[in-house]
C-alpha cells in the first residue's frame, strides 16, 4: 500500500493538471452545448441544440450509446469472472467497495453540476456595481454555501472517507496484486453502468419532451419510428455480418451456402431499414451536413497524395548521395513554417490578379487566367465545360479555391511525414533486404514484399494522424478563405469558430464541436479496425 499511495502521489500533480485543463473544459463544453448560450448562460435546452443540428439522429445516437455502454459491462463482468475460474483469486467481494468508488465519482460530478450554476451567476449578481476582489471572493464563498452545493459537497466528502476507511480495510485483508485491478474493473463496471442507465433515461425524457413540445404545435417529429427502424438496421447489419463470418466454418456446402444467402438477406434487410437515415440527416442543419462534405473532400484529397508524395521522398532520401542532409532540411522547413505566414504567401501566388505568379505562367502558356482562391465551381465541373460535356450536380467535385487548400496542406505536411518515413526506414533490417537481393528480387519485390510491409506501423500512425489533422484543420483554411468561395472552403471547424465567434451562439457551436469529437472518435475507431488489423510490428 505504501508503493501504491507512493506511486499515485507522483502521479498527482499530472492528474490535476489534466483535469484542470483538459477534462473540465470538455465537461464544461457539454454543460454549454445543453443551454441557450449568448454570451450569458440561457435556459436549459437538454438535446435541442443536437436535434437542431442533426435532427433525430442525436436520439438514435445516444440510445446506441446507452446500449453500447450496458454492453460494455456485460463484457467486462465475463471479464472478471473468468479471471476467478483461472484461479487468480476471489473477486466478488470487492464489488461493495468497487460501488463505494464509483459512487463518490458520481458524487463529485453531481457537486460539480450543482455548484457550476452558481459560480456562473456571479457574473449576473456583479453587473452594474463596482468589481472588487474583495466582493468576488465574497461572492465565490456565498456560491459554495448555497444549500444545494453545500449538500452535495457533504455527500461527496463522506463518499470519499468511506472509500479511504474501506480501501485502508481492503488493503489490511487482500493483499494479492491482481485484487487492485479487479477493484478498478468493478469500479469501472459500476461506473458505465450508471452511465448507460442515465444516458438511456436522458434520453428516453428528452424523446418524451420532444412528443409533448410537438403535440402543442399540432405536429408528429416522428422520432420513436425512426429510432426503432435505424435500430433494427443496425442489428440486422450486425447480426448478417455474424453470419457471413460464420460461412467459412461450415463444412458442408449446402451450409455453407445457406450461411451467405442467410448473410445477404439480413444485410438487405439491415440496408433497407437504415435506407431511413438519410432522411433524418436531410432534416438537420444544412449547413452542418455541407460543412461535413467540405471536410470530407479536404481529407479524401489531401490524405492519399500527402502519404505518397512523402513516402517516395522517404526512400530517396534514404540513399546515400552528396547533399541528401540538404533536401532533407529543405523538405522540412515548410512544416515549421508559421502558418499564417506561409498561408498568406499562397494566397497570394494563387490570386486571382493577372499578376499573380500562377496566372502569369498560364498567360505565357497562351491559357487563360483563373480565380484560384475565389473560384467556388466545382473542379470536376470545370473539366466537363473545358471538354464540352455536362457534369451533374453531385459529381461537381471539389471547388477550385479547396483545392488551392489541398495543395498547401500537403505542400506543408509532405515533409513532416517524409521525416517520419526515414525514421521507420531506418529500423528495417538492410540483413532482410541484402538477402532478399540475393535470392534474385528486384527493386519492385524488395519494396513490395519488405519495405512496405514492415513500414506499415507508420503508415498507420501517419494515416491516423492525417485524419484527425484534416477533420481539425482551421489556421491555413481561415487565411486563405475568399468571400466569393465562402461555404465551398468551410470545413466543419471552420463552421464551429463562426458559429461561436461571430454569430456567438456558444450553445449551438459546443453541440456542433461534440459533434465533431464524435466523428473523429469514429474514424479513429474505423481507421483501427480497417487499417490496425493489417499492421505488421514483426
Amino acid at each position: 500500500m505504501r508503493e501504491y499511495f507512493t506511486a499515485y502521489l507522483m502521479i498527482a500533480p499530472a492528474t490535476i493538471l489534466i483535469f484542470t485543463f483538459g477534462i473540465f473544459p470538455v465537461g464544461f463544453a457539454l454543460y454549454v452545448s445543453m443551454h441557450k448560450w449568448r454570451i450569458k448562460q440561457g435556459d436549459f435546452k437538454g438535446l435541442l441544440n443536437y436535434a437542431r443540428a442533426i435532427d433525430n439522429l442525436i436520439y438514435v445516437l445516444l440510445f446506441a450509446l446507452a446500449i453500447g455502454a450496458l454492453a460494455s459491462v456485460y463484457l467486462l463482468l465475463r471479464r472478471i469472472v473468468k479471471r476467478v475460474q483461472e484461479g487468480e483469486g476471489g473477486a466478488w467481494q470487492l464489488v461493495f467497495p468497487g460501488a463505494l468508488f464509483a459512487g463518490t465519482a458520481i458524487a463529485f460530478l453531481r457537486w460539480t453540476v450543482l455548484l457550476l450554476p452558481e459560480v456562473l451567476d456571479i457574473g449576473n449578481k456583479i453587473w452594474g456595481i463596482e468589481k472588487t476582489r474583495e466582493l468576488f471572493n465574497q461572492l465565490l464563498g456565498d456560491a459554495f454555501r448555497t444549500p444545494q452545493a453545500y449538500a452535495g459537497w457533504w455527500l461527496f466528502a463522506g463518499m470519499a472517507l468511506a472509500s479511504i476507511v474501506v480501501a485502508a480495510l481492503w488493503g489490511r485483508f487482500f493483499r494479492a496484486g491482481q485484487n487492485l485491478e479487479q477493484l478498478s474493473d468493478f469500479t469501472i463496471a459500476w461506473l458505465v453502468l450508471a452511465l448507460g442507465l442515465g444516458l438511456a433515461w436522458f434520453t428516453y425524457h428528452e424523446v418524451v419532451s420532444a412528443y409533448q413540445a410537438a403535440f402543442e404545435e399540432g405536429s408528429d417529429p416522428g422520432i420513436w419510428p425512426q429510432i426503432i427502424t435505424i435500430g433494427s438496421g443496425v442489428i440486422l447489419l450486425v447480426a448478417g455480418w455474424k453470419v457471413w463470418q460464420s460461412a467459412a466454418r461450415q463444412d458442408s456446402n449446402w451450409a455453407f451456402a445457406g450461411r451467405l444467402l442467410g448473410a445477404l438477406g439480413l444485410l438487405v434487410g439491415a440496408w433497407l431499414l437504415i435506407g431511413e437515415l438519410p432522411i433524418v440527416m436531410a432534416s438537420g442543419d444544412k449547413d452542418l451536413w455541407k460543412g461535413l462534405k467540405v471536410t470530407i473532400f479536404y481529407s479524401l484529397g489531401t490524405v492519399p497524395f500527402q502519404l505518397s508524395f512523402s513516402l517516395a521522398l522517404a526512400i530517396l532520401l534514404f540513399q546515400k548521395f552528396w547533399g541528401s542532409d540538404f533536401f532533407r532540411i529543405m523538405f522540412f522547413l515548410p512544416y515549421v513554417t508559421p502558418t499564417v505566414a506561409s498561408a498568406a504567401v499562397f494566397r497570394q501566388l494563387f490570386s486571382n490578379r493577372y499578376q499573380a505568379p500562377l496566372n502569369q505562367l498560364l498567360l505565357a502558356l497562351n491559357l487563360e487566367p483563373q480565380q484560384w482562391i475565389r473560384e467556388p465551381q466545382g473542379i470536376f465541373t470545370m473539366l466537363g465545360e473545358t471538354l464540352g460535356f455536362a457534369v451533374p450536380d453531385w459529381a461537381a467535385g471539389p471547388s477550385m479555391a479547396l483545392v488551392v487548400i489541398m495543395i498547401y496542406s500537403i505542400w506543408t505536411y509532405v515533409g513532416y511525414d517524409t521525416v517520419i518515413y526515414l525514421a521507420g526506414l531506418g529500423n528495417i533490417s538492410t540483413e532482410l533486404i541484402e538477402a532478399a537481393e540475393i535470392d534474385g528480387a528486384g527493386k519492385w519485390e524488395v519494396f513490395r514484399h519488405i519495405i512496405f510491409p514492415l513500414l506499415s506501423p507508420t503508415t498507420y500512425f501517419l494515416s491516423l494522424i492525417a485524419i484527425i489533422g484534416t477533420f481539425k484543420a482551421f489556421g491555413h483554411i481561415w487565411v486563405m478563405r475568399q468571400q466569393e468561395a465562402i461555404g465551398t472552403v468551410d470545413t466543419f471547424s471552420v463552421m464551429v469558430f463562426t458559429e461561436f465567434f461571430e454569430k456567438l451562439r456558444y450553445g449551438y457551436a459546443s453541440a456542433l464541436a461534440f459533434v465533431l469529437f464524435a466523428i473523429i472518435l469514429s474514424l479513429m475507431y474505423i481507421n483501427n479496425k480497417v487499417q490496425g488489423s493489417k499492421v505488421f510490428y514483426g
